[in-house]
Parts: structure tokens; sequence; C-alpha cells
């Protein structure tokens, strides 16, 4: 039994360890690849200009579901509001918040409660009332009230209802965002060249923790201080600069972030919109889309940018986080089950043939492998079934190759356009790299388990508040 659970784990880490690295490698070719063709500056101006002149320009509706956001929630509206495009709307879903969060918008805004022909295209938790600006500049401003769906894919939904444009941008009210965002994101669809539909957007977010605003308009980029929001700033740069840009490169993207992303209004309301009951309506709805564009046979891409569109602010310490991920882990099961038909069915081309496979063994089953290779290490360490120096030098092996990744990250960010000037911000960035894999990877896989277990035990679970320490105003920084 011994020697047979030692072969066993032998070989097990050896060929899931070799896969992993080889698909770090290929979505890095395949990021670079996209990276190098990267507009520049010039390249941008004329995008606003064409976009700014065109007749044809399609409106954009943002969407922000908010939950008891009081302490953020002017600064991060008004950054929707300042946003650089000649057609959008704001949507503020207030989702049964309990704090002061739909009165403090009422009073700042002048809000007042008007009439509207609420049409359920998509359904929901009853809709209470509606609220629009006695001010002019706050024309574009549309509030909704609804009961609490217990999560932010019901008030999305609510959202996408009461949408105006044929194309919105699903977002959070805790994030900051780029003011040429929308050109940036509405550019691939009308520029694209051949007759698949792009039927999503996906931009670039990054953390906002640490970063300087003024009156909701980014005003210094700087790499997060503290340790949580560091450790998800360098998981975020990996996601989006390789695993994100590679996924783009096969059309095989497997979700765009509920942060920000850009959405066909017709074809997420023909494709039954968000589940209403799912904790990662991101990955939901990007699944729901595309096999509703298989299902009728319709040609589909799904498109990465290198753009930074949005800053987030990351849960601040562990408790937060510990929230935040047992959400997702149990959100990634219940959209696996939902969606299981599709694994490894042809008809759903990449997403069923590459993309949910690859999901189900690097992402559900990751937590999985790791728990038991940790324990079966730990028993053939205490049996004396361990080669120590064939132990340490694939360890070695493996955290050298994370370091790699790292370097590989920051040079991708200097093609997507160097956020961060001082050697400084990126040190913080490689030190931040150096301690993943012994601290903040194993609180994941622990966070991801007790997810699945929340999920397998049918415990209620519903969206919890996400304290928000509010971003740093450029007049605190004289």
């Amino acid at each position: 039994m011994r020697t047979f659970l030692l072969d066993f784990f032998n070989y097990a880490v050896f060929f899931y360890s070799a896969l992993l690295i080889l698909s770090f490698i290929i979505f890095s070719i395949l990021s670079f690849s996209l990276l190098r063709h990267r507009w520049g500056d010039y390249m941008h101006n004329y995008i606003k200009r064409v976009i700014r002149k065109s007749p044809y320009t399609p409106g954009i509706s943002i969407i922000a579901p908010a939950y008891n956001e009081e302490t953020t929630i002017i600064d991060n509206v008004n950054s929707m509001l300042a946003l650089d495009y000649p057609l959008f709307e704001v949507v503020i879903v207030n989702d049964g918040s309990t704090d002061s969060t739909l009165q403090k918008m009422i009073d700042y805004f002048r809000l007042v409660e008007v009439p509207y022909a609420y049409i359920e295209r998509i359904k929901t938790k009853p809709y209470r009332r509606m609220f629009r600006s006695t001010l002019p500049q706050y024309d574009k401003l549309t509030l909704v009230d609804k009961e609490n769906g217990g999560t932010k894919a019901d008030a999305s939904n609510a959202g996408i209802n009461t949408a105006q444009y044929p194309y919105f941008i699903c977002t959070d009210v805790d994030c900051i965002l780029s003011t040429d965002a929308l050109y940036a994101c509405i550019w691939p669809i009308l520029n694209q060249s051949d007759d698949k539909r792009i039927i999503a957007v996906s931009g670039i977010m990054l953390m906002g923790n640490g970063c300087v605003i003024d009156k909701g308009v980014m005003k210094q980029v700087r790499m997060p201080r503290s340790p949580i929001p560091l450790f998800q700033q360098l998981e975020y740069m990996r996601s989006f600069l390789i695993g994100k840009m590679g996924w783009g490169a096969i059309n095989g993207m497997p979700n765009v972030s509920g942060g920000f992303g850009l959405f066909d209004r017709s074809i997420a309301i023909a494709a039954g919109g968000y589940d209403g009951t799912s904790f990662a309506e991101d990955m939901d709805m990007i699944t729901r889309m595309t096999g509703y564009m298989c299902d009728f046979n319709l040609p589909y891409r799904i498109v990465q940018i290198a753009d930074t569109c949005c800053w987030t602010e990351g849960a601040p310490g562990i408790l937060m986080l510990q929230r935040q991920r047992i959400r997702w882990a149990r959100g990634l099961i219940q959209t696996l089950v939902t969606h299981h038909k599709m694994i490894f069915n042809k008809k759903y081309h990449q997403t069923g043939l590459i993309t949910l496979p690859y999901i189900v063994l690097f992402e559900f089953l990751a937590p999985f492998i790791e728990c038991f290779g940790f324990f079966a290490f730990l028993y053939l360490a205490l049996t004396h079934g361990v080669n120590w120096h064939t132990a340490w030098l694939i360890f070695f092996a493996i955290y050298g190759f994370c370091q790699l990744m790292t370097l590989i990250v920051i040079a991708f960010d200097y093609y997507a356009g160097m956020h961060y000037k001082t050697i400084r911000e990126y040190g913080l960035l490689i030190l931040a790299s150096c301690f993943e894999p012994i601290i903040y990877h194993p609180l994941l896989t622990f966070f991801s388990l007790r997810g699945y277990a929340n999920y397998l035990l049918a415990r209620d679970f519903k969206w919890k508040k996400m304290e928000r320490a509010g971003f740093k105003q450029q007049s605190t920084e004289s």
C-alpha cells in the first residue's frame, strides 16, 4: 500500500504540475502575441475622435448593484458619471440596502421618485420604485430600488431590465472606472472585420487600494501597501495579462469579470440573463451566452482588451477575503453543476471542449488535489518515504517558475501601458510573489474547500456586507 501511494503520488504530482506549467506557458505566448500589437496613444486618440463624431455610435448602460455601500457610494457613482463617452447612462440598483446607501444617494444627487414602465424581461425580486435627479448635471443617473435578492446576479438583472441602450457594462459600486473605458470596450465591436458577433468585451481590472482619486476620477495609480490587497494585485495581473488574454486569443473566455465587462444586451436577455441564484454570476453569464450562441449555431467572439478599465477595492483583510472566496468557490461549483452538459460537448466548441474541462481540472479540483498532496507528502515524510534531495529540487523548480511568471507579468504590464512608474512599486509585487505560495495560496485553498462544503451541505448563503475603507482622496495627500 505504501509503495503504491508513493508511486501514485510521485506520478500525480509530476503530470499535474507539468500540465499546469505547460498551460501557463501556452497562455503566456498567446497573450504576448496580442499585447505586442497593442494600440499606442495615437490610435487611442483616433478612436475617440471617430466615436465622438459618428452618428452611429451605440449607447452604453452602466449597471452597478449596490448593497450596503454607504462608505464609497458617492465617490463611485461620481466616477461613473465622469466617464468620457458621447452616449451613456448610469443605472444604480439599490438591492434592499439596510444602511444609508439609498438615503445618501437621494440627498447628494437630489433624487426624486419618478413613474416608470418597468418591463420585467428577466425575472427578479420585486421592483419597488425608480429615482431620477432634479439637477441637469446628473441627468444620466437612474436609481432603481428593489427588494434584496440575496445575490448580485438578481440586482444586475433588474439593471438590465431598466437599461435603455443596446450594450451594458456590469460593474461594482466599489470600482473606479477609467475615463476612457467605454471607448476601449466599444471599439472592438465597431472595428470588427469578420461576421462573428462580439457578445462581450472584458477589460483589465486591478486593485485600487492605495490609489488616489479626486471626485471619482483616478489621479494617481499606486501599488497596494497592505499584504492581502498586494497578493490580490499579483493574482489579478496574472489572471488578466496572462490568463484572460490567452483565453481571448482562442475565443475560449471562461468569464468576463463581474467588476467590469461589456455585454450585448439583446443576447444577454435572450440567454435568460444572469442566474438570479448564482454566486459566480460572471462565469454563469458568459457560459449562458456562449451556450445560447452555440445552440442556435450563431458565430460569436468574446474579446479581452489590453486596456485597464477599472480599479476595484480589494478585500482589506483575511475576513473579507474569506467571505469573497467562499462565495466564489460556491459559485464555481454551482455553475459547473448547472452547465455540466456542456463539458466535453463539441456542440459548444472551445467552451465545451477546452475551457470547462480546464476549469474542472485546474480550478475546481485543484483544492482537493493540493489538500490530498499535502497530507500524502506529510504521511510519506513521517514514514521516511521522501527522497529529500529530489523533493527540494522539485520544490525550488516550481517556486522558481512562480517567480518567473511574476517577471513575465511585469513585462506584460509594460506592454499594456506600464501602470506603475517606479522600481519600488514593482519591487512590492516581486516581494508578494515570494510569499504568495506559502501564505496566500494556502488560504485560498482552504477558503475554496469551505465554499464547496457550504454548497454540498446546502447551507443558506446571502450576499453579505463587504466592509469598504474607501479610496484615498487627493485633498488628503498634501
